[in-house]
């Protein structure tokens, strides 16, 4: 069966595309963070943070480009985390509350395959465009099932290995250390999952006779 061509992006031209993100939204509040943690003290660290966040936003208007409406949640998010941070006086729950959302997350990859409507296919789409011939494919069904199973587990291995970080640091270690270990088992389980997860789809398309860029 001929199927039309799908355009599938490099793994270079994706990590091209979301480093900046990456940087911005990731890497630079976590320095911003710690930094001021170890200069300024908690509650410095807590204000510069929130304040880079929304400098993002402020630029972005001023410049006037659009704002996503991920970066105004983001900013939403984070100032009700310090809000809860500085009530208990704690760095670690200013750490532990993203990964409580990230478990509902993974609870929502859960239900969507049991809905029989996989939130990585939804997402997959985003980036790149897939025939109806293609999707209706039971192979394809099953595999975006399998998927979406895959991400809920590995978003759920993440945020409760985070957590577990976040404590055992809080009680004996540091921030710093915290912030290294948790860095690098996150990156290493999720670089490991998208990985695979790529691989898988060129392999599915390759058994489904379906051309790609």
């Amino acid at each position: 069966m001929n199927h039309p061509p799908v355009t599938l992006p490099r793994l270079t031209a994706l990590a091209r595309q979301a480093a900046p993100r990456l940087l911005e939204g990731v890497v630079a509040p976590l320095a911003v963070f710690y930094l001021a943690m170890v200069a300024l003290g908690f509650q410095w660290a807590l204000a510069l943070t929130v304040a880079w966040v929304y400098l993002g936003v402020a630029w972005r208007l001023v410049k006037r480009v659009k704002v996503p409406a991920t970066m105004y949640l983001a900013a939403f998010a984070i100032t009700i985390r310090a809000i809860v941070a500085f009530w208990t006086g704690t760095w670690m729950w200013f750490f532990i509350q993203p990964e409580m959302g990230t478990i509902c997350i993974s609870m929502a990859f859960l239900a969507s395959v049991r809905l029989n409507k996989p939130l990585v296919q939804k997402l997959t789409l985003d980036y790149i465009h897939l025939p109806s011939a293609v999707l209706k494919h039971e192979r394809v069904r099953r595999f975006f099932a399998r998927i979406t199973l895959l991400w809920a587990f590995v978003l759920l291995m993440n945020s409760t290995l985070s957590i577990f970080l976040a404590v055992y640091e809080y009680l004996g270690g540091s921030l710093g250390a915290f912030m290294i270990m948790r860095t690098s088992a996150v990156a290493v389980i999720s670089g490991t999952a998208i990985t695979f997860s790529v691989i898988a789809f060129k392999r599915l398309l390759h058994r489904l006779h379906v051309s790609h860029a």
